[in-house]
């Protein structure tokens, strides 16, 4: 008999060479627990979906509730399911007026391909534009407007009529023109290395969308709630998006993704054709509950007040170090920059045998990722933390 690590490996499908093969038992708050009962303090929230932690009880509790009641019961947009209007409605005000319209879907990639979907639909376009290293999902659509030809090379060809420009190029806005549908950002560019657009730039980018009638769309998946220590990190930009997009955290632990937009547009999806854009599970009733109870916790017990202080934390803690060569980022989403990619793999690798996970980045593998759930203590933080030090010093 296969154990579990053999077969692992030899039926489920990989998706690297190295993987950290943590086989799972519970988990809890911020730690993660193998098989042995051994405790591993996550520092990455499991790539940004446990904004609150593991397994919160609040959350448990309203999932065994609506289990109990009903699961899937129909197709997205047929049946009126209290789940989805509480959680959309709890979302809006949030919101600025204009984006007044959820959409849920099962995850952010399939939220990037409903908004493809819907700026084409709307705006009569076809033309549509992504920043280099920015990432928006894994699938055709989504990797079309995903700006890393190393992923997007090997599935060629992808979607015609989409374009990747290069962020904080001004002249490069001028190819936003009347023929663009919409353009793809992340404000803040995780997966290269928590890389943050400068305030002019998105003004100006702004301001073109306006100009050609072109929609902006914001990707807040790595973002959203809480992470940059505002609820979502256009707040501080105090720029607004016509369309939002979020995935990982919003669902509390399961699979859920959104877009949202203003009503009079998103209504285009549901006529000429009838069923313009549907999904079997997304806005899943479970899920939609996890996401409201996880947003709940996080607003009722005030998580985002203490992400700054966290920041400072880890600055003042891993700045000093010699092998540190910049942190970038906000809130708790940074990037750790150590000058080469075997420098992380061997500190990704002895951390995780002190029990801290870490990750590096997708088009950034020269950093290593910092995120832990926002509702982290002060105590945990400070263990990890310390471990990470002991161990770039060794680098």
């Amino acid at each position: 008999m296969l154990s579990p690590r053999q077969f692992f490996l030899q039926h489920l499908a990989q998706t690297s060479d190295l993987p950290l093969a943590l086989e799972v038992s519970s988990a809890s708050g911020s730690c993660i627990y193998d098989r042995d009962g051994n405790a591993y303090l996550d520092m990455i929230s499991g790539i940004g979906v446990a904004n609150i932690g593991h397994s919160h009880p609040r959350v448990i509790s309203a999932i065994t509730d609506q289990i109990s009641k009903y699961m899937h019961v129909m197709v997205y947009g047929e049946y009126i399911q209290s789940p989805q209007n509480e959680y959309a409605e709890a979302i809006l005000q949030l919101l600025p007026a204009h984006l007044n319209s959820v959409y849920f879907t099962n995850s952010g990639t399939e939220a990037t391909e409903g908004i493809m979907k819907l700026i084409k639909r709307v705006s009569g376009r076809s033309k549509i534009i992504g920043f280099q290293n920015a990432y928006h999902g894994s699938t055709q659509g989504a990797l079309s407007v995903s700006g890393n030809y190393q992923l997007q090379d090997a599935f060629m060809p992808l979607l015609p009529d989409t374009y990747i420009i290069q962020p904080e190029d001004f002249n490069e806005l001028s190819r936003i023109d009347y023929n663009t549908a919409g353009v793809f950002v992340e404000p803040l560019a995780a997966e290269s290395g928590c890389r943050i657009l400068s305030k002019d730039f998105l003004l100006a980018l702004r301001a073109r969308c306006t100009e050609v009638g072109a929609y902006l769309i914001f990707d807040e998946c790595q973002t959203a709630f809480g992470r940059t220590g505002s609820m979502f990190y256009f707040d501080q930009l105090q720029i607004t998006p016509d369309i939002l997009m979020l995935g990982k955290a919003i669902g509390g632990g399961l699979p859920l993704g959104a877009f949202i937009t203003d009503k009079k547009l998103m209504d285009q999806l549901s006529h000429d054709p009838v069923l313009g854009h549907i999904t079997t599970f997304g806005g899943n009733p479970v899920s939609c509950t996890a996401g409201k109870a996880a947003l709940s916790v996080l607003l009722e017990d005030q998580l985002i007040s203490k992400v700054a202080e966290k920041e400072n934390y880890i600055r003042e803690q891993l700045s000093p170090l010699h092998n540190v060569l910049g942190i970038y980022g906000k809130g708790l989403l940074l990037a750790v920059e150590l000058g080469s990619f075997e420098k992380v793999q061997s500190l990704i690798r002895k951390c995780y045998t002190r029990h801290i996970l870490l990750d590096w980045f997708l088009f950034n593998n020269t950093s290593f990722r910092l995120a832990p759930p926002l509702s982290i203590s002060m105590d945990e933080l400070s263990t990890s933390i310390e471990i990470i030090k002991q161990e770039i010093d060794q680098l």
